[in-house]
């Protein structure tokens, strides 16, 4: 039996949680089943899976070469369709990542809408507020806010975003609205602790930088519960401007000190591979990229769509 084939028996019996259900997706006889796992298994030189009487599970071992067989064998899938000159399907897994509440207010919906389109692809959403490493942690796709490293991985700038200082207008009503930076030092401020923004809070002024590092009343764990507390009229608050546009847009937050804002954040869709991307990668970079771009939350104040 060649590697492919191994491969492909062993993630049916990986979906049929059974040797006996795997080969029955193959329609095959068990024994082979049997005998091409053990075979595999002894040609790594590892286990892959732990069997007992009751159940069968994926080593971690196993775990990942699984992940490592699906990409393959989809790879050897679409390298096939485009030799016989048919259109490749999008297919397979497609791993990806964002920032917690961008994943959540922007992410998902299109998730989903890629996801109805084409049936055939699964899809992993890691959102987490940290810089992930996208060869470490098998990610096929990312969305980076902020200035990349050179020459990292294909990058297409997809928006831009602003450093904003916000809170309840009640707020700012009772206490005044500041007219400087220097203001702030002595305000109520909360920040999150989870926030990949920098402690110390930058402006910039007519005669050049300038900033400091806010002494905050309340320290949260999240971005939502920061600017939730803003919200609620308790401070001032400092996030991403696409974090409040809704609340912004309703009335809840009012947005302060913007003549002092720094330059905007670009906001990339960066993703592995140089020129041969596979279809699922390719499709689905186009049908997040068109979206993002057409958001009015992810421009900077007045900039046109991007290109």
């Amino acid at each position: 039996m060649d590697r492919f084939q191994e491969m492909r028996v062993l993630l049916a019996v990986t979906e049929a949680e059974s040797f006996a259900g795997g080969a029955k997706l193959l329609g095959i006889s068990p024994p082979s089943v049997t005998r091409a796992v053990a075979a595999l298994e002894a040609r790594l030189g590892t286990l892959l899976l732990a069997r007992s009487t009751r159940s069968l599970r994926l080593t971690e071992a196993g775990q990942r070469y699984v992940e490592d067989c699906r990409r393959i064998l989809a790879e050897l899938e679409e390298a096939e369709e485009l030799a016989a000159g048919g259109s490749v399907r999008p297919r397979g897994r497609l791993t990806v990542t964002a920032p917690v509440m961008f994943g959540e207010l922007f992410l998902i919906p299109l998730i989903a809408q890629y996801l109805d389109t084409y049936p055939e692809v699964e899809i992993n959403a890691l959102l987490v507020d940290r810089v992930v490493n996208m060869a470490e942690e098998g990610i096929d796709v990312a969305v980076r806010i902020g200035h990349l490293p050179e020459g990292e991985h294909p990058a297409l700038q997809v928006g831009q975003v602003r450093l904003v200082l916000c809170a309840a207008p009640a707020f700012l009503d009772r206490v005044g609205r500041p007219r400087h930076p220097d203001e702030l030092r002595d305000a109520p401020i909360v920040i999150s602790s989870a926030s990949s923004l920098p402690p110390h809070w930058r402006f910039l002024g007519a005669d050049g930088p300038l900033g400091f590092t806010p002494n905050p009343r309340l320290t949260v764990s999240s971005n939502q519960a920061a600017i939730g507390a803003a919200r609620l009229g308790w401070g001032y608050t400092r996030v991403l401007s696409y974090q409040v546009a809704e609340a912004v847009a309703r009335g809840e937050l009012e947005l302060v000190l913007e003549a002092f804002e720094p330059p905007p954040l670009p906001v990339h869709i960066i993703h592995q591979g140089g020129r041969q991307v596979s279809a699922k990668v390719r499709s689905f970079v186009d049908h997040c990229a068109a979206r993002f771009r057409a958001d009015p939350a992810l421009r900077a104040a007045g900039t046109p769509p991007a290109a």
